[in-house]
């Protein structure tokens, strides 16, 4: 599986993580706005992003994995995208968190767009979900706009949670 560098939009570069984010990613991880429907706690220090960083083997296992995403013009830190693959569950989903002052931009969505071209064409993927809880219309529009359909329902984190999904062209 040929490595990538980087992929490029329109504003943005997305690159790997590395521990030179881990501040930012901290950062991020700790806004309760920006955690709200997503499940997860916020770090509790520092140590645990850069932990969590150095743990990180999507990019070597998978070839794809969540991006730092780079504002081109500033080369400023705005959030992650990308995709990210579930051994338990078998299948490859597209997430992305951006700061809060960078939300309704459209950085989401033409970002997601990008990852969602890079898994089907460049790894072959055949199948990408994307889930949201119920109540995070923001995340479930973004999905629709990269031409997800609504799969089913589930049980997130003790919410109600959907389930989107993209198959390879369609």
């Amino acid at each position: 599986m040929k490595e990538f560098e980087y992929l490029e939009t329109e504003r943005t570069i997305m690159r790997k993580l590395t521990m030179e984010d881990a501040k930012e990613f901290y950062t991020l991880n700790t806004d309760e706005e920006v955690l709200k429907y997503t499940g997860d706690r916020p770090f509790e220090n520092i140590q645990a992003s850069i932990d969590f960083l150095t743990n990180y083997d999507q990019y070597e296992k998978y070839g794809v994995g969540r991006l730092a995403v780079i504002d081109k013009t500033t080369l400023k830190f705005l959030g992650w995208c990308g995709l990210k693959y579930s051994q338990d569950k078998n299948e490859y989903d597209i997430g992305f968190r951006f700061y809060r002052n960078y939300w309704n931009k459209g950085y989401a969505t033409e970002t997601s767009k990008k990852c969602l071209d890079f898994g089907f064409t460049e790894r072959g993927i055949e199948k990408v979900v994307g889930r949201a809880m119920k109540e995070n219309l923001g995340s479930i529009k973004v999905l629709e706009k990269i031409g997800m359909t609504f799969k089913e329902n589930f049980n997130f984190e003790g919410k109600e949670g959907v389930i989107y999904e993209r198959i390879k062209n369609k």
